[in-house]
């Protein structure tokens, strides 16, 4: 029973989104960022996230019980009714926005609460099933936690620091994601979600994942210009890590098929954890 409601939450999401809260913190704190702050960020962050997850689980299991990669998922399977796994995901929501607000302040408790209201009801309810374009839009859930670590050391977003972190995020989820629905193309068919390859093609997607990775060089670039406390390490790290990004991508688009997807979904994990520890080492650095 604990172990069905710990994966209502996607540990595994849960922690790269963790990393780039702390790119925030860090990057806000102008050296390291005091130790309860982080560690009321780390708890709201994980509880917001995870019960944003777990909500997703409910509304999702007439999806997931079609898919062959969520079947096994707890509500699919019987282990957790949807009820209590509905209360179990408001319930962490509420107590990440109580902790936050409490420990941290009332801006960073809003933001985490923001994405998970965004999640749920404009990605889950409103895209997820309706336009191919639903992770493009739903991604600003996921680029949302920078920002609340930003907050929480600063109380304002005013810088346009946290707001770089956030359009690093948001552009960096479509070409991970779609690498991704690649593999899963058949299991979204079969469940009736259009997702780009099951609408656009295969070879539309691989083009649409290539042109977004030249967007994030120009991110990149923005980045270092504007954001005061990244200079040579992030720079170096961000450029370089991003031109092998955009060297997968067209390797995927030049061969036939999705033989490639699997390696750039894979690395499209490792940059983004790279690129944000590249962030947390130059913020510490200050």
């Amino acid at each position: 029973m604990i172990n069905g409601y710990i994966a209502l939450t996607k540990p595994r999401i849960i922690s790269l989104l963790l990393i780039t809260a702390l790119g925030g913190l860090f990057l806000a704190s102008e050296g390291f960022p005091d130790p309860i702050t982080t560690l009321v960020v780390l708890v709201g962050g994980s509880l917001a996230a995870g019960g944003a997850n777990a909500i997703n689980h409910f509304l999702d299991r007439d999806i997931d019980s079609k898919m062959s990669r969520t079947s096994q998922r707890p509500l699919v399977s019987g282990q957790i009714t949807p009820i209590p796994a509905l209360l179990f995901g408001i319930s962490l929501n509420i107590l990440a926005f109580a902790l936050l607000w409490q420990m941290a302040n009332l801006l960073s408790a809003l933001l985490a609460l923001t994405a998970t209201l965004f999640y749920v009801f404009v990605y889950t309810i409103a895209l997820k099933r309706t336009t191919p374009q639903n992770i493009v839009i739903g991604g600003a859930a996921g680029a949302i936690p920078p920002m609340v670590g930003w907050a929480a050391v600063t109380g304002n977003i005013l810088d346009p620091s946290p707001f770089l972190l956030f359009a690093i995020i948001f552009f960096w989820t479509p070409p991970h994601f779609w690498a991704l629905s690649l593999i899963l193309k058949d299991d979204y068919e079969k469940a009736g979600v259009p997702m780009l390859p099951v609408v656009a093609g295969v070879h539309s997607t691989k083009k649409q994942i290539f042109a977004y990775t030249w967007i994030l060089l120009v991110l990149m670039i923005a980045t270092v210009l504007l954001a005061p406390g990244l200079g040579v390490i992030y720079g170096i790290i961000s450029l370089s890590l991003t031109f092998i990004f955009i060297g997968f991508t067209w390797r995927l688009l030049k061969q036939d098929g999705i033989g490639f997807a699997k390696a750039t979904y894979l690395f499209s994990l490792a940059y983004l954890a790279i690129l944000f520890l590249a962030i947390i080492i130059e913020g510490s650095l200050q």
